[in-house]
């Protein structure tokens, strides 16, 4: 299902006359081209796509190489020579820890690429372009207040979009913003930051080891209500920028990894969403789920309170609350997602697609079985834009348990293997689908108890989103109108039962399967009414049950049985009310005994 929406991306009132700039001078690309030899800096000063040049390749021994989106051209056909790479590092600031060195006052990157002896073999010069427009994409989350992380392949624009919503927040916004430049990528090289990042400050680092020290420094020193962090890549920078969360300020970052699910994987940076720990269910608790005992947990909320995948450069899937979407994967259900594109006309769309059940379990649920379940046609698909899992639900409380490295790894890649996220429908006694409801006010223990010994094609689901009927309890359902109201909008049917005994649970689930009680009438499980199994509850269930087949029923008759105990006596009161029989108890202890009257 699809949602969608869209509005003018109208850029602020100073990025159009930047954006005018940015097709003429605000790439730089003249002092790019001018640390290159002459033999090399020539051809691309003529060349037609110059000004959409991607990087330069220099290897040592090699013909030098002059990427372009979708293609690669060589510039020279004599190889490059030590002399060649001499010439542009001597043009290019020093390089760092990490192999990374600029150009003054440009957003110019040039990497180094070194042999065992630690001498440069091969040169990357990157072109740094300030980009204009792309954060009015996500101009509305921007202003939200909220930390954001980005996430993408290499190449996709991230730094790019670092760059322009940190002037966004600076100029526009009015925020006290402070860049942390590893590697002098986002604000240039040299001492003074190029104008593309506007009133933001910016603190260079010495050394990459650094960076998480550089962080927290800049929270203590500068008194920063937003902190954009490019490359978290390290456990320290991860616990870092939870602390800098903790105490109130907004982050804005970028990880490694294209995908929510590369950073739940990941050890090392799953702390950004909030961590993963194993738990071990109740036995009740895991049959509720329908999962197995130990799962997967988040362990506290998450440091970055949205996400956005950069599929592509005007393509983006956003993730408005990481909390709800990383415990959505874990439990091995597909989030919605919001996908946000720029049309031609400059306009964004932004379209919400919801994770859409297998057509395979919607046709087969529906399909009529051996026993005379349900008909075709009576329970209707969800029509809405918007999960409301755990709506009615509280939380729930878990044991934490330690578990090996190898046997957590092992857990964490069969929770979040996707290749079969919903795809996996569990099957009744007799291998047709279950049907999932949602019970409300309803004792979980009889109702597992009820589907358990009549062996229904049910399972109990706490998510409204994947339920197909409802059953609540009537007095609940009287007084909630939330869920009247939310089962309304969903198109789900609601069943009640007066109170919460076995018959009533019962007769419900037969009206929702539609089954007729009158072919289940050759034979009564005593099971259905008796959890311990012992003799004294089976001959007490055998006593009504022979009492009203043979005397209350075809005689008319009241009958009194023997005296039992109070437990027993209301599992006769149960059989009772399953014939539809009035049943009272009298006497005093302990030989108090029911009596059952015709109807």
């Amino acid at each position: 299902m699809v949602r969608s929406d869209d509005y003018q991306a109208v850029p602020p009132s100073t990025s159009s006359n930047v954006s005018e700039k940015n097709s003429s001078g605000y790439d730089d690309l003249e002092q790019l081209l001018s640390i290159l030899p002459a033999q090399l800096s020539q051809p691309l000063s003529n060349h037609p796509q110059r000004h959409q040049l991607i990087e330069v390749i220099l290897d040592l021994g090699r013909c030098p190489e002059a990427r372009f989106p979708g293609k690669a051209d060589y510039l020279s056909d004599q190889v490059i020579s030590k002399a060649d790479l001499e010439h542009c590092i001597e043009r290019v600031g020093a390089f760092g820890g990490d192999n990374r060195a600029g150009i003054e006052k440009t957003l110019h990157r040039i990497s180094a690429m070194r042999n065992r002896a630690g001498d440069i073999i091969g040169l990357t010069c990157r072109v740094g372009r300030a980009v204009f427009g792309t954060v009015e994409m996500i101009r509305d989350l921007v202003e939200s207040g909220k930390s954001i992380l980005l996430l993408g392949r290499p190449g996709v624009g991230k730094t790019t979009a670092l760059r322009e919503m940190a002037r966004v927040l600076a100029d526009d916004l009015d925020k006290r913003v402070v860049i942390i430049d590893t590697s002098n990528e986002i604000a240039g090289d040299g001492d003074i930051p190029h104008p593309a990042i506007g009133r933001a400050r910016r603190m260079q680092v010495a050394k990459p080891e650094f960076q998480h020290q550089v962080m927290i420094e800049a929270v203590e020193n500068h008194t920063p209500e937003v902190i954009i962090i490019d490359e978290i890549g390290t456990e320290l920078e991860a616990l870092a920028a939870r602390t800098i969360a903790e105490r109130g300020v907004q982050l804005v970052g970028t990880a490694h990894g294209n995908q929510l699910e590369n950073l739940i994987k990941n050890p090392t940076l799953a702390d950004l969403v909030g961590g993963i720990q194993t738990v071990t269910l109740g036995d009740d608790e895991a049959r509720r789920r329908g999962s197995q005992k130990s799962v997967l947990e988040r362990k506290a909320p998450p440091t970055f309170d949205m996400a956005i995948e950069m599929l592509e450069r005007q393509r983006w899937v956003v993730h408005e609350d990481v909390s709800t979407t990383v415990d959505h994967l874990l439990r091995r259900r597909l989030p919605e997602t919001q996908i946000r594109t720029v049309g031609e006309n400059g306009k964004v769309l932004i379209t919400h697609e919801l994770p859409e059940v297998p057509s395979q379990r919607r046709t087969t649920a529906r399909r009529p079985a051996k026993r005379g379940w349900r008909e075709a046609g009576h329970m209707k698909p969800v029509q809405t834009a918007a999960p409301l899992a755990g709506t009615l639900t509280g939380p729930t409380s878990l044991t934490s348990a330690p578990a090996a490295t190898d046997d957590f790894q092992a857990l964490l890649d069969q929770q979040l293997d996707t290749s079969d996220l919903e795809l996996s429908t569990p099957v009744g006694p007799n291998g047709e689908d279950l049907v999932p409801i949602y019970p409300y006010g309803i004792s979980r223990e009889q109702l597992h108890h009820v589907i358990d010994t009549l062996k229904l094609p049910v399972s109990v689901t706490k998510e409204l989103s994947v339920a197909e009927a409802v059953l609540a309890l009537r007095s609940h359902v009287r007084n909630h109108s939330k869920l009247k109201t939310i089962a309304k909008s969903r198109q789900l049917p609601i069943y009640t039962v007066k109170s919460n005994t076995i018959p009533q649970i019962t007769r419900a689930l037969q009206r929702l399967l539609d089954i007729d009680p009158r072919d289940q009438a050759e034979a009564i499980d005593l099971s259905l009414f008796t959890r311990q199994g012992a003799d004294d509850e089976l001959e007490a269930l055998e006593e009504a049950r022979l009492a009203v087949e043979q005397i209350v029923i075809p005689k008319g008759q009241p009958v009194e049985l023997l005296p039992r105990s109070a437990k027993i006596r209301k599992m006769q009161h149960e059989l009772a009310e399953h014939y539809r029989l009035k049943s009272l108890s009298f006497g005093d202890e302990p030989n108090r005994r029911l009596r059952i009257f015709p109807a």
